[in-house]
């Protein structure tokens, strides 16, 4: 989800950037300039994501839902976590991640177990061939990250733009 986060400003004026990061500067920006920026990130994060989601159905690759979802759960302790800790940590509704579970064990790639104090709660644990899917999924999801992103940003650009996002996250 970080990089999702980092994607919202990839297509963003540079001179909004740069007056942003003015330190010199004390009051907060116009309304309409901050209009005109949120509407940049939220243009600029449909446009990268849209272009992301086409190099994976490209590869005949799932959704990067499917990989925010296989992501959390490769990295966490154990490769399990409750659904609410994988609805905390991607953003995805409750009932959207419901159903984006059901399918995912219909694939194979989690399972559910019992959770052990409770025997009403369920773990969502990644198999390994979640493990293989989500790593397969990078390949593509890594190049179009830096096709989409990378290319289109120096390094100072890109540390100047993931620092100011940092003040709104």
């Amino acid at each position: 989800m970080y990089l999702h986060v980092i994607s919202l400003a990839a297509i963003v004026k540079m001179y909004v950037i740069a007056s942003m990061f003015d330190k010199k500067k004390t009051a907060p920006c116009s309304a309409a300039s901050a209009t005109e920026l949120w509407v940049t990130l939220t243009r600029a994060q449909q446009r990268v994501l849209a272009a992301m989601e086409r190099d994976l159905k490209a590869a005949g690759l799932p959704p990067l839902s499917w990989y925010d979802v296989l992501w959390e759960l490769d990295r966490a302790e154990d490769g399990r976590l409750r659904p609410f800790e994988i609805e905390e940590r991607t953003l995805l509704t409750q009932y959207n991640l419901s159903r984006l579970i059901d399918r995912l064990e219909k694939e194979a790639l989690v399972r559910r177990e019992v959770f052990d104090q409770d025997s009403r709660g369920r773990w969502v644990v990644i198999t390994e061939a979640g493990r293989e899917r989500r790593a397969r999924m990078w390949t593509i999801y890594g190049r179009s990250i830096e096709e989409h992103l990378g290319a289109r940003l120096s390094e100072a650009e890109a540390q100047m733009l993931t620092d100011l996002l940092r003040r709104l996250a």
